[in-house]
């Protein structure tokens, strides 16, 4: 199909790799790739180094252990054999340790494994324990030196210098209310004076340090700390007193006081400000740090790195002085992305601190001549410590793989929450709000609604994340006033310094701005300059927004939070059976679908020699072969079909990178996540009241909107107390057509359709001893133990499910590569697929966050229809549009219109698409076309066309004096057409908005949700139903429904609910009894909760009785044992 391009500005630079964000922040933290002797000090490598040499006491003596280099191994499984047996996919990895003796100086080397890393394969995620999982970036405040103002004493600041999370302590400098500056550590307060002594500050030096503050001065020289002045203490007098004040319960002598304060603020392995941290210092401080402290231990006194330049700064800042200002923590140069590397390193730097623990602890237990490195370390924590990071972190979720944009999603997304990080409840407006700095870094669309709103977000699409963790954004320079090509990365801190014109500035063909103002940002706030001052311009329109957001046409359009509403509900399309891509699009479908690796393309160049539904073989130019396997109906995640169709056929030539088959959801390698749909809108009967959809039965016959959903169920077979439980045919009780469908181990065949209630595996258990009776135990001593009888305990599929077996898998214990739990013998698993078309209650919805449910399927028929008899395919209600302002749609409604008679799609991307103008011209254009072919059939205009056409002129709505041919195309260059109504014939008074509109159908579906019970488990303790579908429970009357029943006096209806319905166990037992006999449903009787409240009150100490109206004690809690 032809595709017209619309975007008028010239991309300087493509997209970035969607997924570099997880990608390489993981091969940088590993650098598996790099020589040992050449790798950089981060990541693995620096964990290492930090955590090495670990000695056994002093320094000087005893046993040295050190660390030289590691490797990873090669992994033992493929990803496919992970996915299969619940494995993670991990590789080995080893570490080279040097064990170095003092005293004797001997050296024994040793290559010792350390356990197993799980690793990303090449989409971003990590596949752990079978299942895929997404290591989700967190955004935190970065370390470094902030000012802010005091909360607490207004018109003050304080200056606090924030470490890396769990690195060492808070610092905070602030102002007392007399002006003693006074120093916060651990909770603890005294003077700053007191530090500044034992850095061997005086009161001469500080006064000249800080000549320029008069006022400020008095409260650091004349602090007194217990009575004596801080500064006219002798150093170790200071560092004692700091020390009784720290640490209160200690006794106070001068090397436990020094090693103390080393530990707290100079211990390179116990306090780090981090790469990131000394960057914000340098630069907030304008001074060189020679470390990431604030203060140096050298030959055993302590040296001021950056506690002066940071008092001096809150002295400037405190008095007023230009050029010093206090800092905006939600500012995107504050605030920095710990990626998957970094969170991972972390995690191992923990692990290997705990394993150094157990080095020295075996190092002092042993002998020294016969250890080795190999029986010093013992790598348990530091598995426990990987394991737990991928099994249990907040930040490694599940993947979500409903279709590949839900996928790449996933992965660049951006979390507040999380270890280290804010919590839903403490969060304010402040952090969840949209910032200036988030242009082109952060999506101001795209987050979730609800609790996380604003805490969750997403990448903007062309940002990318520096070595320190800041947001880059990219910018086109601008030299004399001539846009060049050359591009540059920038921080928010560094956009701050330039003024930056926007993508849509026109510009003349050799590069200079067309007009003679151009309005630019500067700092977020527009202002109005000369061409030649411009210092920069964005890149692109697309960039300021996510991927998602900029699958929007006519985003411009629609109100920001219908926008958000569509970003999200992208992706929850299901991908269907018939993927369209979309008729109107942006621009970005294509890139979507190739980088999610959903899709298969080719690496080479060559010509396909075989084609089939399972592989495709390529010869290359260099005479090798090439096979690329495809993967046919795999389970997603959400149990979404992962399947991959040919799209070439044999003979084709393909280059590299050309399209060898489609994934989920993409057609021709353009992201395809709805259908294009012929559409009016109009109201319908009230049928579409309430954002309700009206579509046609046309729809479903063909193959619209009919998706494949693949459900997995499991069961095992385990050795019990009573014996083995066994996968077999022999099931008793049952006949034969109860087990048509199984083989003879019990399992179903593949192929078999199954409904709920059906045996998927067979499975028996033995019963749990009972007393015999006598006859059973003479049975026993004639036959022996074979009496002794097993129960049925197979898998059935649950109520409300059912499908076609498509695949069958018998994981049993001693296969090679299973790993199952104790005690399991085996493991059978049924892939069943269900063929699901749309239904009434299924939710549909397109790009611009117009949402609704299907109330009504009608014959193609009874739906309205235009005068040469196409009925449209759904109708919307109008009321829809107009107060949620999301008039893309609309928009998007007549373009489609255009195409689908012309037979072109579109490319109209985000802030530089299609004007209306032209969309006026491309359905002139399309009317002529269909008028011509109407001309042609001898099809002119009918009576009721006209009766329309008057109406609409009556109206103003077409010109009055023109023909009526062109009055008819007035209304369809309006986007409109005459209708009819296909039940009665008649004409719609009006014309209606006809158009084609790109809608998705999305994962709520009906038939998940649906549910009822009759009867079924019940809680054990209160007797009452259990609630929810999982549980075949049933539905909750609660409090404000028993007022509803109490309000209309129905008091039978009330008693029933409340106790047979219920938990009046003797009283259901009867009901149902009375039901199946066709007799009376007899009298209530007590509630198991009831009998629950008396035992509470009684446990209470209260002497709690039952009596009847007659004054007659009565026991509610005789024979219950047998009742239950």
């Amino acid at each position: 199909m032809k595709i017209e391009r619309f975007g008028k500005i010239k991309e300087v630079i493509p997209l970035p790799p969607l997924t570099e964000i997880q990608v390489d922040s993981f091969a940088k933290a590993l650098q598996a790739n790099v020589p040992p002797s050449k790798r950089e000090n981060i990541g693995l490598q620096a964990a290492f180094k930090e955590t090495f040499p670990i000695e056994e006491g002093e320094k000087g003596r005893g046993l040295v252990l050190d660390f030289l280099e590691y490797r990873l191994g090669e992994p033992p499984f493929g990803q496919d054999e992970c996915r299969e047996k619940d494995l993670t996919y991990q590789a080995p990895l080893y570490a080279k340790l040097l064990l170095v003796h003092k005293d004797t100086g001997l050296l024994k080397e040793d290559e010792v494994f350390l356990g197993d890393l799980p690793l990303m394969t090449e989409d971003g995620s990590f596949i752990v324990n079978g299942a895929d999982r997404v290591i989700v970036s967190q955004i935190h405040r970065s370390p470094g030196v902030y000012f802010t103002a005091d909360q607490a004493r207004p018109g003050k600041y304080v200056a606090s210098v924030i470490p890396l999370p769990k690195r060492g302590p808070w610092i905070d400098l602030e102002f007392e209310q007399s002006g003693v500056v006074v120093m916060k550590v651990n909770k603890k307060k005294f003077p700053l004076a007191l530090l500044l002594r034992v850095l061997g500050f005086t009161a001469e030096t500080l006064s000249k340090e800080l000549e320029g503050y008069p006022d400020l001065l008095p409260g650091l020289l004349e602090a007194q700390f217990r009575g004596t002045k801080a500064l006219e203490m002798g150093i170790d007098e200071a560092l004692l007193k700091l020390f009784t004040e720290l640490r209160p319960g200690d006794p106070p002598k001068r090397d436990k006081a020094i090693t103390y304060l080393h530990s707290l603020l100079s211990d390179p392995r116990r306090y780090d400000l981090g790469e990131a941290g000394r960057y914000k210092a340098q630069q907030k401080l304008g001074i060189q740090l020679s470390g990431r402290m604030l203060i140096k231990f050298e030959n055993g006194e302590f040296k001021d790195e950056a506690l002066l330049p940071v008092l001096k700064y809150l002295f400037a800042l405190q008095s007023g002085e230009t050029g010093y200002e206090a800092d905006d923590i939600d500012h995107l140069g504050n605030r920095r992305i710990r990626t998957v590397g970094e969170l991972l390193a972390d995690q191992f730097r923990v692990g290997l601190s705990r394993l150094a623990r157990g080095v020295r602890e075996r190092m002092l237990l042993g002998t020294p001549e016969s250890a080795t490195p190999a029986k010093l370390v013992n790598n348990r924590p530091l598995v426990a410590a990987i394991r737990e990071f991928f099994g249990r972190s907040q930040l490694s979720q599940f993947k979500d793989q409903t279709n590949p944009l839900s996928e790449l999603r996933h992965k660049r997304r951006i979390s507040a929450l999380g270890p280290g990080g804010l919590t839903r409840e403490r969060a304010g407006f402040d952090v969840r709000d949209v910032h200036r700095t988030h242009y082109g870094r952060i999506c101001p669309i795209e987050t979730p609604e609800g609790a996380n709103i604003g805490l969750i977000s997403s990448l903007a699409s062309f940002g990318r994340i520096n070595d320190l963790g800041f947001i880059l954004t990219p910018y086109r320079k601008v030299v004399n006033g001539r846009v060049t090509d050359q591009v540059d990365f920038m921080t928010a801190t560094e956009e701050d310094r330039y003024a930056i014109a926007q993508a849509n500035t026109p510009l003349k063909p050799d590069g200079h701005f067309d007009t003679q103002q151009v309005v630019v940002r500067k700092k977020g706030e527009p202002i109005v300059m000369r061409p030649e001052e411009v210092e920069y311009m964005d890149v692109s329109p697309k960039q300021i927004f996510s991927v998602n957001t900029n699958l929007i046409p006519f985003l411009e359009h629609d109100d920001a939070n219908r926008a958000l509403m569509g970003s999200n509900m992208q992706a929850q399309a299901v991908p269907l059976l018939r993927a369209q891509s979309p008729v109107v699009m942006t621009g970005v479908e294509e890139r979507v679908v190739r980088d999610s690796l959903t899709s298969l393309y080719s690496h080479v160049d060559g010509v396909v020699e075989y084609v089939d539904g399972s592989k495709i073989l390529v010869r290359g130019e260099d005479k090798g072969l090439y096979e690329f396997n495809l993967r046919r109906f795999t389970r997603s995640n959400q149990g979404t079909a992962l399947d991959q169709r040919p799209r070439v056929s044999k003979g084709q030539k393909v280059r590299k990178g050309d399209l060898l088959a489609d994934g989920p959801a993409s057609e021709e390698g353009y992201l395809a996540l709805g259908q294009n749909i012929l559409l009016a809108i109009m109201p319908f009967d009230g049928y579409n009241y309430e954002d309700a959809i009206v579509i046609s039965e046309d729809l479903l016959r063909r193959d619209f909107y009919t998706s494949v959903h693949i459900e997995r169920y499991e069961i095992e077979a385990r050795d019990t107390k009573l014996g083995p439980e066994r996968v077999t045919r022999d099931i008793p009780n049952l006949s034969e057509a109860a087990l048509r469908d199984l083989d003879e181990d019990g399992v179903v065949r593949i192929g078999a359709e199954v409904k709920a209630g059906d045996i998927l595996v067979g499975r028996t258990s033995f019963k749990g001893e009972t007393e015999p009776t006598p006859e059973e135990r003479l049975l026993r001593s004639i036959f022996g133990e074979k009496a002794r009888d097993v129960k049925d305990t197979s898998l059935r599929v649950p109520p409300g499910e059912g499908g076609i077996v498509v695949r069958t898998l018998r994981l049993r214990r001693g296969d090679p590569g299973v790993e199952l739990k104790p005690g399991v013998r085996e493991v059978v698993r049924v892939y069943v697929a269900q063929k699901r078309k749309l239904q009434v209650g299924d939710k549909l919805a397109n790009r611009h966050g117009n949402k609704g449910v299907v109330s009504k399927i009608l014959p193609p028929e009874d739906m309205p229809h235009m005068p040469d008899g196409t009925p449209v395919d759904i109708v919307l209600n109008p009321l829809g549009v107009p107060s949620r302002m999301n008039l893309g749609q609309i928009l998007e409604t007549h373009l489609g219109l255009a195409g689908y008679e012309l037979g072109i799609k579109f490319v109209t991307p985000v802030f530089d698409g299609i004007t209306e103008d032209e969309i006026k011209q491309l359905l002139g254009k399309a009317f002529d076309k269909k008028w011509e072919a109407r001309t042609k059939a001898g099809f002119g205009l009918d009576n009721r066309e006209r009766e329309v056409l008057a109406r609409a002129a009556k109206l103003g709505l077409v010109s009055a004096d023109a023909s009526e041919v062109e009055q008819l195309r007035e209304v369809f260059q309006q986007g409109k057409s005459v209708l009819y109504d296909g039940r009665t014939g008649e004409p719609i008074e009006a014309p209606i908005v006809v158009g084609v509109m790109y809608i998705m159908k999305l994962y709520h579906m009906v038939e998940d949700k649906m549910h009822a019970r009759s009867t079924g488990p019940y809680s054990l303790i209160t007797q009452q139903p259990l609630g929810g579908k999982a549980q075949f429970g049933g539905q909750r009357f609660g409090e404000m429904e028993v007022w509803a029943l109490e309000a209309y006096g129905a008091a039978h209806t009330l008693q029933e609910i409340l106790t047979i319905k219920s938990d009046d166990i003797e009283g259901r037992n009867a009901a149902y009894e009375a039901v199946v006999k066709g007799e009376d449903v007899p009298e209530a009787s007590v509630p198991e909760s009831f009998r629950v409240l008396v035992k509470e009150l009684q446990s209470l100490g209260l002497d709690v009785e039952t009596y009847d109206e007659n004054s007659r004690n009565l026991d509610i809690f005789e024979g219950l044992a047998s009742r239950r």
